[in-house]
């Protein structure tokens, strides 16, 4: 239960009581300071604590957005400020302080809790303040006063800036005129019975699990089928994004579910696909594997991009100028959002290329538009890095370095490389991770692939042997990515065995669960994952040697059983910890808009 103290003297008509509980809040009310200051020593520390003043007019939605939101330690509204635990201490202080500097006067005299808030910036303490567009937050200082701000707020309607400011603010042209315009009623829907985020993401992840078990049927019906609830399956996942955001209700787990669940179901989804194509005698393992490969390098790309810029000072470029520019032009906006085939358009097509024409077409057709957004995106910020002078920091190196997932092999030797060779980092990664898997397409499973991947191991740990601070640093995690997951995928195809391709998707798919659960954790400021966990695992050169070496020792059969037996190992591990993690964190609420790819 949360606690909120009304300070001042009540005013006839107001409804701020019933107001704040309707919110959750337990009212109190003190007639000065000093009984405000009583009457918050008074609530146990483990609680939410506002002070709202009694002359408060505004609309119930501004209350819910300065009051309620779990992300902040501390926030405020004009006439309202709250403290969760860890902003406690800060706001007894500022209580102090402001009883002491009164004296003891009436309450009636200012708004305590703007005086609390003055307080707080004056010690450098940040409060949140969330932004009200058209909504009301005032406290009136006589009748006349009062009686404007209350017709303000007749003029307003609450409900509908709420659902609008349900929905996500940049996302894909699909997905902002196809399905958010009716999925944020759905939202309001689940949040009046009471139903979760993490409960409405839980049914868009079964709901694409059953497309996929009927796309994995390999009938038209299924396919169509598959298709359908493809579709709902994403109108689930934009509801509880808005049903989050509609009712504040977030949560650090409630982001990696989101996130996480994402990527499984798109990469089940294949999986069913490939099924399908294999009961109509088509094998199409290979572009699945190659389509998660593809979409999974291009999130890398894009997580490392940001995690290398986004508190890098002088980070301006003429590319970036004109990126801007570009989006003050409407329909360019749309073009460019559209081209680089974000989710909703993405599934779009999956779904009704699954229902109109066959599995091998919809991979096809999948590969190019990746292939062509990649390309894309990753040009367009190679051109940025270029052009700008960026200064990063430390932690972006850190984050970057953590991206990169070097284990047991790497580290060891990026310690004792000599570092002071002038050749840029991003150059060791690219020659690097070109040669194991070219090795591997010329030459198939055997010993100079072996060769290749012990190159491979040493110009990692030299890429890796000083801080990722460079203009194009950045592109060494996704590097990695593509040389590991490119490697097992060749080799499986080159066995030529059945049950080597869908073995090599499982275990693309659990070390690509591993890199995913790096970047929300990052994202998160929750810290990489434990350094015990990518040494178990062999970190990305490790494990991409030792599946050269069990393609050079093993017979096809035997080398297929040892992939499935490594996939088993990686997810067991990765997914034990993961949950574990996400389940007992104790990070701060978050809600991650997340990248419209």
């Amino acid at each position: 239960m949360s606690t909120a103290i009304l300070t001042g003297q009540p005013v006839p008509g107001s409804s701020i009581e019933g107001d704040l509980r309707s919110l959750g809040y337990d009212v109190r009310v003190a007639a000065d300071p000093a009984d405000a200051e009583t009457l918050l020593a008074q609530v146990p520390g483990d609680q939410r604590v506002a002070v709202v003043d009694a002359r408060f007019v505004g609309h119930l939605h501004a209350l819910r957005l300065g009051l309620t939101d779990p992300r902040f330690p501390l926030a405020a509204i004009p006439g309202a400020v709250t403290a969760q635990p860890a902003g406690r201490q800060a706001l007894t202080r500022a209580v102090a302080r402001e009883n002491s500097a009164g004296g003891g006067t009436a309450v009636a005299v200012d708004s305590l809790a703007d005086r609390i808030v003055t307080a707080l910036d004056v010690e450098g303490t940040d409060v949140h303040r969330p932004e009200l567009g058209s909504l009301i937050a005032a406290v009136p200082a006589d009748p006349q006063a009062r009686n404007e701000a209350r017709q303000a707020v007749a003029n307003v309607d609450d409900e509908a800036v709420r659902l609008k400011s349900a929905v996500k603010s940049r996302d894909g042209f699909f997905t902002t005129f196809c399905i958010s315009p009716y999925s944020r009623y759905l939202a309001r829907w689940c949040a009046r019975r009471g139903l979760t985020p993490n409960q409405v993401t839980t049914a868009s992840l079964i709901t694409a699990l059953v497309a996929a078990g009927c796309a994995a049927t390999g009938t038209r019906g299924g396919f169509i089928a598959a298709g359908l609830l493809l579709i709902f399956s994403f109108v689930l996942d934009c509801t509880d994004g808005q049903l989050a955001r509609y009712s504040l209700q977030y949560s650090t787990l409630g982001a990696w579910l989101d996130a996480t669940f994402d990527r499984a179901k798109e990469y089940a989804y294949y999986a069913g696909l490939a099924l399908g194509a294999a009961r109509g005698g088509d094998d199409v393992w290979a572009l699945a594997l190659g389509a998660m490969v593809l979409q999974t390098c291009r999130h890398v790309v894009d997580f490392s991009f940001n995690e290398a810029n986004h508190d890098a000072t002088a980070n301006t470029s003429p590319t970036a100028a004109l990126s801007d520019k570009l989006d003050s032009v409407g329909w360019t906006v749309w073009v460019r959002r559209m081209i680089v085939l974000p989710i909703g358009e993405r599934w779009a097509m999956i779904a009704v290329l699954t229902a109109v024409t066959t599995p091998r077409i919809t991979f096809y057709a999948l590969l190019i538009g990746c292939a062509f957004a990649a390309t894309y995106t990753t040009a367009g910020r190679v051109l940025r890095s270029l052009t700008r002078k960026a200064r990063r920091t430390d932690r972006a190196a850190k984050a970057l370095a953590d991206l990169a997932d070097s284990g047991p092999l790497a580290q060891p030797l990026a310690r004792v490389l000599p570092t002071g060779l002038r050749i840029p980092v991003v150059l060791w990664a690219v020659v690097g991770a070109v040669l194991p898997p070219l090795a591997a397409w010329i030459d198939g499973p055997g010993w100079p692939v072996v060769v290749c991947a012990v190159v491979y191991v040493l110009l990692s740990a030299e890429a890796v042997s000083r801080p990722l601070k460079g203009s194009l640093d950045w592109m060494v995690p996704p590097l990695f990515r593509a040389a590991e997951y490119g490697t097992v995928l060749i080799l499986a195809a080159k066995s030529e065995v059945n049950g080597a391709l869908p073995a090599a998707f499982g275990l693309v798919a659990a070390v690509a669960y591993h890199h995913y659960d790096t970047v929300y954790r990052i994202r998160g400021n929750a810290g990489a994952p434990p350094a015990w966990l990518v040494r178990a695992i062999g970190g990305h050169e490790g494990r991409t040697l030792l599946v050269t070496v069990l393609a050079a020792v093993l017979s096809a059969s035997q080398f297929t059983v040892a992939l499935t037996a490594l996939a088993v190992v990686v997810a067991l591990v990765v997914l034990v910890e993961s949950i574990r993690f996400w389940v007992s964190s104790g990070a701060p609420a978050v809600h991650d808009e997340g990248e419209p790819a």
